[in-house]
């Protein structure tokens, strides 16, 4: 194992075998593409082998952090030498950096796949700092490599290899999601993306009660949506994207998560501004949560949830049949909203501009629709929101975040 700073350099060995060994050094200037030129050998007698295990091939040659780490914009390691050691299973790498830098990471095991490896990994690339969260599947030696470019940058270089030592690994089954982005949590992407002041900088959340609610500030030439997904879904009734609701306010956007089962899932995130026909991905959230949740969806949403739309109640887009529910519910621009189930019902605007009334939501495997008018002269209702009836107790139907 070589590690090499700027004024110095040590060399690890643990010779396979007894007896005697030749270790020759070569050398070249820091700036050079010369061959190495041989500067020195040692001999080492080896009386007992060490019969530890094998460490990870290592391409780049040297371990720790590349001697020349600042002129990659990297200032400084939250772990200073080249074996970090994992008792849990779980390591967080962060590096302080210069100016803004994007980074990829490699992780290597004798037991690892090139699959499996990227579900090992999530990184957060914000203005000064670059983060990876690492989860070690299977006990023993990893190879976490780290490659770092500018932003404007062509190619990313090797700026690291740390040497991990899993001594309990983790459960396969708490893996990250597949598909993650380098955009991970808030950070460069988000900022770039004019979102601000979030509720979540981490890339990582847990919960217990099965549900979160992420905001940013945003300007309102910005429109947001999300999509929320899991490798192996077992139980969920409804597609995964009806368990996200996607609310814009003034100046904020809310992404309210509800889980219909234990699991970790992977929340996207992706942004529009007015002169962009198509949304772009901003980043992604890892969401854990062991405690077996189980929350009904939220209503179907349509294109016409827009920015000021708010759903106060019913929050839950599964409604139990033949009851009264109360619907409250904010439409900008609005000129008349209805309730379309096994009646028409009009709500009333209050003084607060919130469209509201009580609904009767009829037999189970209908469908009760909010729907708006958004002129006087328009004869036509367009619909906003769409709300599933069905049987059971109210308990058993649960109730949305």
């Amino acid at each position: 194992m070589m590690t090499v700073s700027e004024n110095n350099m040590t060399i690890k060995v643990t010779p396979p075998t007894e007896g005697l060994f030749d270790l020759m050094i070569f050398a070249r200037h820091a700036d050079s593409q010369d061959p190495y030129n041989w500067v020195c050998s040692y001999q080492i007698q080896c009386v007992e082998p060490h019969n530890g295990e094998k460490l990870p091939e290592n391409p780049f040659h040297f371990w720790g952090l590349h001697q020349k780490v600042r002129d990659f914009g990297i200032e400084e390691s939250s772990h200073k030498g080249e074996l970090l050691v994992a008792p849990q299973g779980t390591l967080l790498l962060t590096l302080q950096t210069s100016q803004p830098l994007l980074a990829m990471y490699e992780l290597v095991n004798k037991d690892l796949d090139a699959a499996l490896s990227k579900k090992c990994l999530a990184s957060q690339a914000e203005e000064e700092k670059l983060s990876c969260h690492v989860l070690c599947p299977f006990q023993g030696y990893y190879r976490l490599s780290v490659f770092v470019k500018y932003l404007g940058g062509s190619t990313f270089r090797n700026a690291a290899n740390f040497l991990i030592r899993c001594l309990r690994p983790v459960n396969q089954n708490e893996l990250f999601p597949s598909g993650l982005s380098m955009h991970c949590g808030s950070g460069i992407s988000s900022h770039g993306h004019g979102l601000s002041n979030p509720s979540h900088s981490a890339p990582i959340i847990t919960t217990k009660l099965g549900k979160c609610n992420i905001t940013f500030h945003t300007p309102a030439s910005v429109e947001v949506t999300a999509s929320l997904s899991k490798d192996k879904v077992i139980s969920a009734r409804y597609p995964l994207d009806r368990y996200v609701l996607v609310t814009h306010l003034r100046t904020k956007v809310s992404v309210c998560v509800v889980l219909p089962e234990s699991g970790v899932y992977k929340v996207g995130l992706f942004g529009r501004s007015k002169d962009h026909k198509d949304f772009v991905h901003i980043c992604d959230y890892v969401i854990r949560c062991f405690s077996d949740p189980s929350w009904p969806p939220f209503p179907r949403v349509y294109s016409l949830w827009k920015r000021g739309c708010v759903l106060l109640e019913p929050r839950m887009g599964v409604l139990q049949e033949q009851s009264w529910v109360r619907f409250r519910v904010k439409v900008p621009k609005a000129y008349q909203a209805v309730v379309l189930g096994q009646e028409k019902t009009v709500l009333q605007q209050t003084s607060n501009v919130v469209w509201e009334g009580d609904v009767f939501t009829g037999a189970a495997g209908t469908q009760v629709k909010l729907a708006a008018k958004f002129s006087q002269h328009c004869s036509s209702l367009e619909v906003i929101l769409a709300f599933e009836v069905e049987g059971g107790s109210p308990a058993s139907l649960g109730c949305s975040g």
